[in-house]
Parts: C-alpha cells; sequence; structure tokens
C-alpha cells in the first residue's frame, strides 16, 4: 500500500538517503496539491467555481474598491491574459463588473457585483469548513507549530530573496487568502 501511494506523488522522486530539506521540501509539495486538487474538485462540484475564478474573487473581496487588471496579475501572481480570461468568465456569469478606473481613464477597475459578494461568502464559508477539515488530522497544537515554522521559513526566504525580488509586506503576492464572514471564524 505504502508503495502505491509513494508512486503517485512528488515524494516517490527522494530516497531515504537524500538531504533532509529535500525530502521536507517534496512532502510539503505533495501535500499542497493534494489540498488544492480536493478544493479544486469541490469548488467546481458544489459551486461550479474553479479554483483560480475563486481566488480572483477573493482577491476582490478583500479589495471592495475594485482592483486593475495589473493589480489582480500581482496579487494573484498569474499573466495578465490568465486574469483576463477568469474576469471575463466570472463577468459573463454577472459575478464582477468592469469599471472605469475612478482615477484614470486609461484604465479598468474589476469589482464584485452584489451577486458576486452574495455568491463569494456563501462559497467562503464552505471553503473554510473544507479547510478545517482537511487540516483535521493535526492538533490545534500541530497546527499552530506548522504556522510558527511555516513564518520562521518565509521570513528566512525574505530575507535570502535578491532585492530586487523583495516586495513591501502589503504589496507582496500571497495566494488568495478569502476573507471568511464573522459566523464562520474561529
Amino acid at each position: 500500500m505504502t508503495s502505491v501511494r509513494r508512486v503517485a506523488d512528488l515524494e516517490s522522486r527522494v530516497a531515504d538517503n537524500d538531504h533532509e530539506a529535500l525530502r521536507v521540501w517534496l512532502r510539503w509539495l505533495s501535500c499542497s496539491q493534494r489540498i488544492q486538487q480536493a478544493l479544486r474538485s469541490r469548488l467546481l462540484r458544489q459551486f461550479h467555481v474553479t479554483l483560480p475564478q475563486f481566488d480572483l474573487m477573493a482577491q476582490l473581496e478583500r479589495h471592495p474598491g475594485g482592483l486593475t487588471m495589473r493589480e489582480l496579475s500581482h496579487l494573484l501572481m498569474v499573466t495578465g491574459g490568465n486574469v483576463t480570461g477568469v474576469t471575463d468568465r466570472l463577468e459573463a456569469e454577472r459575478l464582477v463588473a468592469r469599471r472605469p478606473h475612478p482615477t484614470d481613464g486609461r484604465r479598468t477597475s474589476v469589482r464584485l457585483t452584489d451577486a458576486g459578494v452574495r455568491a463569494f461568502r456563501k462559497m467562503a464559508a464552505v471553503h473554510e469548513q473544507w479547510v478545517i477539515e482537511l487540516f483535521d488530522g493535526w492538533s490545534t497544537r500541530q497546527r499552530r507549530e506548522a504556522h510558527v515554522l511555516l513564518g520562521a521559513l518565509e521570513q528566512h526566504l525574505t530575507a535570502m530573496a535578491p532585492a530586487a525580488e523583495r516586495r513591501p509586506r502589503g504589496g507582496r503576492a500571497t495566494i488568495a487568502r478569502p476573507r471568511y464572514p464573522r459566523e464562520v471564524r474561529r
């Protein structure tokens, strides 16, 4: 049974004598891919929304004044073409709307529509429960320890990055973290 699992994920690339950092990295990638796949399939099955659509809506929910396509591309760490395609699909569903930018007529701002806000909040509440379920294999203490350890790794990686790669804390690109409705937060 173990050999079948190892073949199916990234950890099959390492041997017991490989450096521990490599083994940790590949286990982390394997877990991350499994979590993303679970969320992708659940979002599609239950809400008929892709993970990139959910991520874009999460960013817009965090910025109710709207974001430009360039800002969305930066925050989602994808190309402008990807953002355009995702935005086009959400606009066709009337979940987002493009408007002239309030201060620069050459740019367009994208915002969630009222229907988009309602749909996203519904999805975010369910998404949060899925994430909680996916991490139920860890105790509260283990989740807190993992959070601290990953924070330390993030600081180390930030310090190692050349100055050109660093971004100010408030403007750094992150994986979209939905802002959950208050009644769902713990």
